[in-house]
């Protein structure tokens, strides 16, 4: 069964909704304001300080200040800033790329249940990115990210359940993790589970929901989705495409709330 994988190791720091947000308060300061307070000790204004030089926020862009106020946070134990350092490591911006200092950082901030953090963990074991690979410890980072509803961590704990992978193979489970993930948009989850449904893997074969979920994928952008949902086609009447096609148009106009 094929299986698509995320080999994204870390997410773009500016691309996280909750990374937006926890900062709201201090973008509406201004940056000589966030600056004194920085250097005055206060830890959160040290960590949107690094925000304001990584973005170029009020101070012309510089990854190397931005490094070096979200140390200070992250020597205090601030999570946010311990991910930004990992994240800074990773990609070798404004620091040599590390993957050892990558990891270490990232697992401060997994380790004081930082939900984007525990995914990333999980994605440096799934595929040894500074650390020995180990099923069993990215199913670990990714069932605490899933937890707290990260999208990611629940496909790609679908995934590990479905190639058996640090878990015994268990489809079932696959298909509840996908399911989470699907009903939040995430377009890989959704192509999996219109996979599972067209093969009755994991749960009994149903070409309607399977066609249902390659559209709603495929609408996102998935081209796989697209070609899937083509050749299903083949295999359908006209009848249960009209039927899916309003499943699809059903689920999506409920905010996922109606797609079983």
């Amino acid at each position: 069964m094929r299986i698509l994988t995320d080999l994204i190791v870390i997410l773009p720091l500016l691309s996280t909704p909750l990374w937006a947000q926890s900062i709201t308060v201090w973008w509406a300061r201004s940056f000589d304001e966030t600056h004194f307070l920085a250097t005055e000790g206060l830890v959160r204004a040290q960590y949107s300080l690094g925000v304001m030089y990584y973005k170029g926020e009020g101070v012309p862009e510089n990854a190397a200040e931005a490094v070096k106020w979200w140390r200070k946070a992250a020597e205090r134990g601030y999570a946010k800033a311990q991910y930004g350092l990992g994240y800074m490591y990773n990609n070798g911006e404004g620091v040599p790329t590390n993957d050892a200092e990558a990891v270490k950082w990232v697992s401060k901030a997994a380790q004081q249940g930082l939900a984007r953090a525990q995914y990333n963990l999980g994605l440096m074991y799934s595929i040894g990115k500074g650390v020995p690979t180990n099923g069993a410890e990215a199913v670990k980072w990714y069932r605490k990210a899933a937890g707290q509803g990260y999208a990611k961590a629940q496909n790609n704990l679908g995934v590990m359940y479905a190639n058996g992978e640090g878990v015994p193979r268990d489809y079932a489970e696959a298909v509840k993790w996908y399911r989470m993930a699907a009903k939040q948009g995430n377009d890989r989850a959704q192509h999996e589970l219109g996979l599972m449904y067209r093969d009755g893997v994991g749960v009994v074969r149903n070409y309607r929901r399977a066609h249902m979920w390659y559209n709603i994928a495929a609408s996102q952008g998935d081209d796989f989705a697209s070609t899937g949902m083509t050749f299903l086609e083949t295999q359908m009447t006209p009848g249960q495409i009209d039927d899916a096609r309003k499943m699809a148009t059903r689920c999506l106009e409920s905010g996922y709330k109606a797609c079983n």
